[in-house]
């Protein structure tokens, strides 16, 4: 089997003395794995280099029959990419996103309008000239939306707590179930009027955001069992003011 792909590189992990598995989500097969041969040659220092995470990038892939790795052809940049390799705060934001999307996406089928929203945000990260303080938060949020798992914000009435086990919110804490109180479940429907276009003018100083980012994550934990403990948040606590 041979098809010609678009697809966004999640993450590049070692596979031998020869050969790296990039886990590359694409537009017409979600996500999919690939050997790709390592090397020290100018050539394959090329080529490395599309494979940094979030690389937006065109290819033939080929696959053969009961082997779950395929291998990759005429590989192209599809977008230049700088800001989000050179500028250490997106960077951070970069690696995160890698990190979250590579726990939360397994399925190997199409979904355009995932593949889409992840790279138009790959894109606006890049290019973005305000400041990106709230743009893991913004990018965390939404993607619940893509992946089933986005709070019921028609639900909120003022005093009310948040469900986490069921996405909704409710008048009182139910026995068994996780629960966030009145206090932090406001901050929920605040999240939802976000946007990568207003972002900047919320304003939020590093302890509200490292307890939003927390708050969102244990919330994705309870949906996707696979996320575990990340890496980069840890990162992304020190930044910011």
């Amino acid at each position: 089997m041979q098809e010609r792909l678009n697809g966004i590189v999640i993450n590049v992990i070692k596979y031998n003395e020869k050969h790296n598995i990039a886990r590359i989500y694409s537009d017409k097969l979600g996500m999919v794995s690939f050997l790709v041969r390592q090397g020290t040659t100018h050539t394959a220092r090329m080529r490395n280099a599309m494979f940094m995470p979030l690389s937006l990038i065109e290819f033939i892939a080929r696959f053969q029959p009961g082997r779950d790795l395929g291998t990759l052809h005429d590989v192209r940049r599809t977008t230049m990419l700088q800001s989000i390799y050179s500028d250490p705060i997106k960077n951070a934001i970069a690696m995160f996103m890698s990190e979250l999307l590579s726990h939360t996406i397994h399925e190997q089928e199409q979904n355009m309008v995932l593949y889409s929203y992840i790279k138009n945000c790959i894109v606006r990260l890049d290019g973005e000239r305000n400041s990106v303080a709230n743009f893991h938060i913004c990018f965390l949020y939404r993607l619940g939306q893509f992946i089933g798992i986005q709070p019921d914000i028609e639900s909120y009435r003022e005093g009310y707590w948040f469900n986490m086990n069921e996405g909704v919110f409710t008048q009182s804490p139910h026995a068994g179930m996780k629960t966030l109180p009145p206090e932090q479940a406001q901050v929920l429907p605040l999240l939802s009027r976000m946007t990568f276009d207003n972002m900047h003018h919320f304003k939020f100083n590093r302890e509200q955001r490292n307890e939003m980012l927390e708050m969102i994550l244990s919330y994705y934990r309870l949906h996707h069992s696979t996320l575990g403990t990340l890496r980069s948040p840890e990162v992304l606590r020190q930044l910011f003011v």
